[in-house]
């Protein structure tokens, strides 16, 4: 686990960008999604050996480093959880901004793993 710029309230510090953190830091924010990120990284792996590459496991990694980002900091959290709620909105505008944020969300926890 390393240390990172104060974002707020973090549940967990950031994890290394390896399986294993990767699924222990995912235990600890949001155990009820352990068999997806397996079933996930299954397929990753699957697809490195048929395609004779590492880029999915490492699009695996970045993926889960990602989520995990969201899930540990309740900021991106919340923000994500309510964009998602918006989604399927009657009102258009509504929706459209739902994608913004969504969009927004992903990149900056995104932006914050490859740091």
């Amino acid at each position: 686990m390393s240390t990172q710029a104060d974002h707020g309230h973090e549940l967990i510090p950031r994890p290394a960008q390896t399986p294993d953190a990767l699924r222990a830091a995912l235990a600890v924010v949001a155990p009820d999604r352990l068999e997806e990120m397996q079933a996930s990284k299954d397929d990753a792996f699957a697809k490195a050996v048929e395609w004779q590459s590492l880029s999915p496991v490492q699009g695996w990694v970045l993926t889960w480093a990602r989520n995990i980002e969201i899930a540990r900091r309740p900021d991106l959290s919340s923000r994500y959880a309510r964009a998602q709620d918006n989604l399927e909105h009657e009102d258009p505008v509504v929706a459209r901004e739902a994608v913004r944020e969504l969009s927004a969300v992903l990149d900056e926890a995104m932006k914050a793993v490859r740091t």
